[in-house]
């Protein structure tokens, strides 16, 4: 009989680490490949849980209104979401491409676009001289007004140009996350589950508070920033097509952005309502006035009310979330980087919570 060798623990100590060398890089490949596969629709996938997220509330009161019927309540949902979005979009967008090609036609062509200043700006104060006299020029000849920005002014339009171009494929992206949303709230028990068991897995005891501080922090992002700035922008736009301002369109995406950024729609609506003074009858500019401050004077009735306890995040971080989103992922960044930011944001606080909870409990 051969009697039994002991085997040396250095060769079994190399094998194991060989053989969990494999392991990994089997499984760091297959990661990377679906990570690969999935990479166009990255931001597709996480704006549809977003929203399948903020919408779940309003998707638990379908069912009931529909006797436990998930699918339909689903899909009820999915269709009231995509008629919000698709209708109003498509009137804005194409306004917008409209009035773009337009400009860029005129300005090309040389041809005056910009109206001079009305008669009523006569009686305006001395120091709105400046300005006045930067207006006339421009209407006269807008060419020679702006020779001395017209460097900053190539590169701001370059980067017009392309923000407005990607605005077509953002909505599409919207419209698709919408889809995909409706599927995710069908399934959401499940999913539901599966997050939970993720967020456990990743932060150990903590995993179900962040998972409570994410969904919170979504809902209130949403319906307190995004919701807010929606439907401020749609508040102007519609007093900006009714009072015949124009390129209401261009105006409309503008109140958008800066609503979205937090500063407001102010930077927008006040040059509108200084132009419809100046140019148009006062009665419409009146009326127009009038309701762009009832417009600016929402945000600070709407925030309260959608926001619930306090602002999800300081106002600087869905700043540089929204423009940070914007840069790197065209319009739908601008929603989904102010979203995400907050959350991340978050979650380093609530992290940071956690670990001087447990250094007082050790103490």
């Amino acid at each position: 009989m051969e009697a039994n060798h002991p085997q040396n623990p250095a060769s079994v100590t190399f094998g194991k680490i060989v053989d969990t060398l494999i392991r990994l890089a089997v499984l760091l490949f297959l990661l990377g490949w679906c990570v690969n596969i999935l990479k166009p629709f990255v931001l597709i996938l996480i704006w549809a849980a977003v929203i399948a997220i903020a919408m779940y509330p309003l998707y638990s009161t379908l069912i009931h209104m529909f006797r436990k019927r998930t699918i339909l309540a689903s899909v009820v949902l999915t269709l009231f979401m995509l008629s919000i979005v698709i209708i109003p979009s498509w009137l804005v967008t194409q306004s917008l491409f409209e009035e773009v090609s337009h400009l860029s036609t005129r300005y090309t062509q040389g041809q005056f676009f910009i109206p001079p200043p009305g008669e009523s700006t006569v009686h305006w104060p001395a120091v709105a001289k400046p300005l006045l006299d930067f207006w006339k020029r421009a209407s006269e000849n807008l060419q020679s007004a702006l020779v001395p920005y017209s460097g900053q002014i190539k590169a701001a339009g370059a980067w017009v140009l392309l923000a407005v171009a990607g605005i077509g494929t953002g909505i599409l992206q919207f419209v698709v996350s919408i889809i995909i949303a409706g599927v995710l709230l069908a399934y959401s028990a499940s999913i539901g589950n599966a997050a939970l068991k993720i967020f456990i897995k990743l932060a150990g005891n903590n995993g179900e508070h962040f998972a409570r501080t994410t969904v919170t922090t979504i809902r209130s992002v949403v319906k307190g920033i995004l919701g807010v700035a929606v439907i401020q922008a749609t508040m102007a736009g519609l007093g900006f097509f009714l009072a015949g301002v124009p390129y209401a369109g261009v105006w409309t995406v503008a109140c958008l952005f800066f609503a979205i950024i937090q500063v407001g729609a102010a930077p927008v609506a006040i040059p509108v309502m200084i132009y419809m003074f100046s140019y148009t009858e006062t009665l419409t500019a009146v009326l127009l006035a009038i309701w762009l401050g009832i417009t600016l004077i929402s945000d600070n009735i709407l925030k309260p009310l959608l926001l619930g306890r306090g602002a999800p995040a300081p106002m600087l971080v869905v700043f540089l979330g929204a423009i940070g989103g914007f840069i790197s992922s065209g319009f739908l960044g601008l929603f989904l980087g102010a979203v995400v930011l907050t959350i991340g944001y978050q979650l380093f606080m609530a992290w940071l919570d956690s670990s001087q909870n447990e250094n007082a409990s050790i103490q």
